[in-house]
Parts: C-alpha cells; structure tokens; sequence
C-alpha cells in the first residue's frame, strides 16, 4: 500500500471517529436533559367542603334543619305525624339545646331534643326519647342497671331553662339531668325540675332525612 493510501485511510479512520464521538456526546447531553426537567406540577385534589351547620334550612345536606320548627307545626318523624306542643331552651357551661315536646296521632307524648356538637365541622345531634319506668330510681353517681342493660355515667349537672307553649314545666328555672351510655351505644338520661321526681328516658339517634315539617303553624 502506498504512503498516499495510508494517510487517506487514517484520515477516514479519524473522520468515522469524530461522528461517533460527536454523535454519543449529543445522545448523552439528549438524555440528562430529559432527566434533569422538573415534572409538571399537578394541582392535589382537595374533598368538597361540607355546607355549615349555620346555613338557614340545612343541616349539612338538603333535608329539614330541625332548627327550624317552631310551636304548632306539624312534623313527620320516622313516618309518623306529630304535632309540636312547646319547647324547652336548656342552657348549661356554653352548651344549648332545645327540647320539644311531640304528641302523636294517638296522643302519645315524646320529646325531640335538637344541640349542635363542636367538631370539624360542626353537626347536629338529633334524639327521639322515649320515656322509660324509673320507679323511684335515682341517678347514681356511678353504673347503674336500667332493665338488664349496664349503663356507665357520661354527664351531669343542673342547666338553666326556659320553656314556651305546652311542656308542664315553668316559664323559667332549673333543671337536674344525668346522662348515661350503655356499651352499645344507647343512651340514658334523668332529668328533673329542681324540687319534683325524676323522669328518664332512652334516646333514638336520628339520622338526616328522619324528620319533615307537613304543615307550618299559622
């Protein structure tokens, strides 16, 4: 081979070796650029936020705020109609309730108690109480046994009240309750107006949706 064959042959040789060179410092700046990019920044997914338990006419949802029913109005409670007698406006260290007195189409007697509960966010706590035989029994400071069933003290104290229309309690006064829960979940409470017997009751929880007003009073 002559010496002009060579020094062709090396030239190619070199040139061949320069592409490649070139070629895989392009393919390695390629890839850590793709590397390096930030990933697009998604937005996170945030859950509705409930209606506030403030909101007039809802309670959370679209169904009946029990606040709002008024003396005289008659309701639906669980499927059965009832009109409503008076109320009871308790107050006790900051937390308020009504309480309000119910009779049936077969002029059964019932209270309907209404309280919002702090929490995040605030809910409406609705009971139906249905009285039970207390037969001289009074509220223990500890557990008490009401018709076979263990129930362990919760609260207790004496709240101020004010009632309005037909209750059987006086305008204003005071009022002594004790509340008990059994390991199931029912509840229990006593209650007496200062200087008469005590009264108790189990509570039904109502769910959303329990109650209707059929008719508003005039």
């Amino acid at each position: 081979m002559s010496v002009t064959s060579m020094v062709v042959l090396g030239l190619s040789i070199a040139t061949v070796l320069l592409l490649l060179g070139a070629f895989w410092a392009t393919m390695r700046q390629d890839r850590k650029g793709r590397t390096s990019a930030p990933p697009p920044e998604v937005a996170p997914l945030e859950p509705p936020l409930a209606a506030p338990v403030s909101a007039p006419g809802h309670a959370g949802t679209d169904y009946t705020d029990p606040r709002t029913i008024r003396i005289g109005d008659r309701i639906e409670v669980l499927g059965s109609a009832a009109r409503v007698l008076g109320a009871v406006h308790i107050s006790w260290q900051g937390q308020q309730w009504v309480e309000y007195l119910l009779r049936d189409a077969l002029r059964r007697l019932q209270w309907l108690s209404v309280e919002v509960r702090d929490g995040d966010p605030p809910h409406l706590e609705v009971q139906l109480w249905t009285d039970v035989p207390t037969q001289g029994m009074v509220p223990a400071k500890s557990m008490l046994i009401m018709e076979g069933v263990e129930f362990f003290p919760v609260e207790r104290g004496t709240a101020a009240f004010r009632s309005e229309g037909d209750t059987g309690y006086p305008d204003r006064g005071l009022l002594d309750f004790a509340d008990y829960r059994a390991s199931d979940g029912r509840l229990l409470s006593f209650e007496r107006i200062q200087g008469a017997s005590w009264t108790a009751g189990y509570a039904q929880p109502l769910p959303p949706g329990s109650i209707s007003i059929i008719r508003r009073a005039s």
